[in-house]
């Protein structure tokens, strides 16, 4: 079953990782690198199953192949998730154990943090292999992407505004938030500075009443946030949430937010958001702030530049919601379509120039 999806999605390889002394698990996937080594981070989940994990890291690899092609970044799309309880399993030699793995790909796969990881697990996957980002600023990097994907979301909402209300102003907007983690935190602040109204709810009570205190955000219960009056949903949660069950209750006019996957079947609950007049932001290209930010660090970090580039999230949502329009497509699929046509243009790119090299060296 497994080749089988590999095959169906193209998918090019799956590794298994275990280490008997620290207790790792993990799976890597790489689905796609045509454009460059293949760069997603590493999730360390509490999975019920194998299974259920394997799942979660193909579906999450084929995510960042999109993700990272739609950025316009020259690199390829995999992931990491680790099997644990991250309160527990933590340790210097679990991450030691999976740098090795990684540096054994030579490259084709580079690593970061991601759900229930951090810069301090990075920075020991970073004492076996040079193929990961995100560590700590001294060693010249970047540190916790968090803040630059919560930047590259605020952005993505503001283009996002423009297309539902006309005017990318977030000032006397309305805006439910689904979770409320280090990026949404982030989000919150800069949408309360730029004049937007909070309604927020989280599963934790402590980071629920941090955001009441610090923005004045009004609290919901986790089920009632779906049916809050609003003018800009932001699921920045688990994924799939965006379902048969939770689209009827939504009574906003646009749907913008960090988490992953948000939609459980792309293409029929994309369509009933259209349907219910609400503009969908694709959510692989609003939460790209963060590998943009990464991605900066292979060509030696550069605060400024990775700024620069991860507000230019605005002008690609700008692009794909053209594209929906001139088209007749959803959101969704003009993102698809996007990072699908730059992964094509460069294969094409790439076997002509290997083939010339390759009638150079027969001469």
């Amino acid at each position: 079953m497994i080749f089988e999806k590999m095959e169906q999605y193209d998918y090019e390889q799956l590794v298994f990782c275990h280490d008997k002394t620290s207790g790792l698990k993990a799976i890597i996937c790489i689905h796609d690198s045509t454009l460059g080594p293949a760069l997603g981070g590493c999730r360390f989940w509490n999975y019920e199953t194998e299974e259920e994990a394997i799942e979660d890291v193909m579906r999450l690899a084929k995510g960042m192949t999109y993700k990272n092609a739609a950025a316009g970044l020259n690199l390829g799309g995999a992931k990491t998730v680790v099997m644990g309880d991250p309160k527990k399993d933590k340790s210097e030699a679990f991450f030691r154990a999976l740098g090795r793995y990684i540096n054994s790909l030579d490259g084709r796969y580079i690593t970061a943090e991601d759900v229930n990881t951090t810069v301090e697990d990075m920075d020991f996957i970073y004492q076996e292999t040079p193929y990961v980002t995100g560590i700590s600023e001294s060693y010249g990097s970047s540190g916790n992407p968090s803040p630059k994907t919560a930047l590259g979301v605020f952005y993505a909402m503001k283009r996002t505004a423009k297309e539902a209300f006309g005017t990318d102003d977030l000032e006397g907007k309305t805006v439910s938030v689904q979770g409320l983690g280090n990026v949404a935190y982030t989000l919150c602040e800069y949408l309360h500075e730029a004049g937007a109204k909070l309604v927020v709810t989280d599963i934790n009570d402590e980071a629920v009443e941090r955001v009441v205190n610090d923005f004045n955000a009004e609290k919901v219960g986790v089920d009632d946030i779906y049916s809050v009056e609003a003018d800009i949903f932001a699921p920045c949660a688990l994924g799939a949430i965006l379902n048969d069950d939770t689209i009827p209750q939504l009574k906003v006019k646009a749907v913008c937010g960090s988490s992953n996957n948000q939609l459980l079947d792309t293409e029929k609950h994309g369509k009933m958001l259209e349907d219910k007049g609400i503009v969908y932001a694709p959510d692989f290209v609003v939460n790209a702030g963060g590998v943009i930010n990464v991605a900066d660090e292979l060509q030696g970090y550069n605060e400024d530049r990775a700024i620069a580039k991860v507000k230019g999230i605005y002008n690609q949502m700008d692009k794909i919601f053209n594209i929906a329009k001139e088209q007749d497509i959803l959101p969704v699929s003009a993102a698809e379509h996007l990072a699908e046509k730059r992964i094509k243009d460069m294969m094409v790119v790439h076997s002509k120039f290997s083939a010339k090299s390759n009638n150079q060296i027969n001469r």
